[in-house]
């Protein structure tokens, strides 16, 4: 029940499901209460337009994404700890598994493999059967390691993991199963990296972050924005900033109730 909750209530907190909540009371008011009806329209309008702008989604963004940069040198560790998402099934009309953005992950797993970063990769993630469905997410991330060299000994899954909690609890079994007490590196989303440290440090695992897919990079702070066409496509709504305004705010509400569970 915790886990459907979880997804549930902060649908009517993120800036799209709140504006329309907005917009419902809106239309309930409309006839017996038109100034209140018209507030209500002025304060969804203003917080699609304030968590679909460029600025705002940058900034937010960055705030979880720069907490844990790369060190210069990545260093040798015990095993190498990768956390699902991104990953979508072989499910038809597909021919093979496929990867979105967060999919990265498994990539950069990967490539600190084949660098002889650890011997091991261990894979966590399982599949909401209510939400998509199909195999554990391990299963998947596991297929596509094996197509970029990584051997099937090398690798171990978790196919049991529905959150970050679990992850980390589940990991650490694994962990302790191989007597595996040194560092580990972490791999996952940038965005979704400071919570995951923080739940990992709280089961007692000692894990180096190793982020990848950024939103935001150096790039995109230091372009040139005084040119009034810059400015007015940063004012103008964009469907992609509310989604990455969304991820972020996703990941702070979930740091306040992971922190109320005792979980961070």
């Amino acid at each position: 029940m915790f886990l459907f909750l979880s997804k549930l209530l902060p649908l009517f907190i993120y800036p799209l499901g709140l504006a329309c909540l907005l917009m419902a009371a809106a239309l309930v008011l409309l006839w017996k209460r038109p100034k209140w009806a018209a507030g209500a329209i002025s304060l969804a309008l203003f917080i699609l337009l304030l968590s679909s702008n460029s600025w705002v989604t940058f900034a937010l963004t960055r705030s979880l994404e720069w907490q844990h940069l790369h060190a210069s040198q990545v260093p040798e560790v015990e095993a190498i700890v990768v956390l699902g998402g991104g990953i979508k099934p072989a499910i038809p009309p597909r021919p093979w598994v496929e990867t979105s953005d967060a999919g990265d992950r498994v990539l950069y797993a990967a490539k600190l493999y084949n660098e002889g970063k650890a011997p091991i990769v261990i894979l966590s993630g399982g599949r909401v059967k209510w939400k998509g469905g199909g195999p554990p997410e391990s299963g998947d991330m596991a297929t596509i390691l094996q197509a970029m060299g990584v051997p099937s000994k090398a690798i171990v899954q978790d196919p049991d993991s529905l959150n970050t909690y679990q992850n980390a609890t589940n990991v650490r079994k694994l962990l302790e199963e191989r007597g595996i007490a040194g560092p580990v590196l972490l791999v996952t989303s940038a965005f979704h990296m400071p919570r995951s440290l923080l739940v990992f440090k709280r089961q007692g695992i000692s894990a180096i972050p190793a982020p990848t897919d950024f939103l935001v990079t150096e790039q995109e702070l230091t372009e040139p924005q005084g040119s009034w066409q810059s400015f007015l496509l940063n004012l103008l709504p964009d469907s992609y900033n509310l989604r990455k305004t969304t991820q972020a705010l996703k990941e702070y509400i979930g740091m306040l109730v992971y922190h109320l569970r005792g979980w961070i």
